[in-house]
């Protein structure tokens, strides 16, 4: 008996916090930049038929990789406790180079090159 009693009361307290809130909050006028969606690279206001920027694609697709690259990269520290420290010396400068590879790679390419 007395868990409903106190189950009642619960959903009655939080019942009425509930509706005290809906009253006591007011909206502000909603903006139409504010409700619009937002997407990162696209102007909200303009065609949704717009042509996809493929410079934008190519950024986002570099960031993801060598963002990846570094979370490959976190494991090394801790391995470098239990192992050997001429091969964790050569297999994390063989990994830092190959990086290095492809960063100077997508440079020469020109895909870090922002054009608008």
């Amino acid at each position: 008996m007395i868990i409903t009693i106190l189950s009642i009361t619960i959903f009655l307290i939080s019942f009425a916090l509930i509706i005290i809130n809906n009253l006591i909050s007011f909206k502000m006028i909603t903006d139409r930049e504010k409700s619009s969606p937002f997407e990162c690279g696209f102007d909200p206001k303009s065609s949704p038929r717009m042509p996809f920027s493929l410079q934008f694609f190519l950024i986002a697709m570099i960031f993801l990789i060598f963002d990846i690259e570094i979370t490959l990269l976190l494991p090394i520290i801790v391995t470098m406790k239990i192992s050997n420290p001429y091969t964790f010396i050569m297999i994390s400068s063989i990994f830092i180079l190959i990086l290095l590879i492809g960063l100077y790679h997508e440079w020469k390419q020109g895909a870090l090159n922002w054009a608008y």
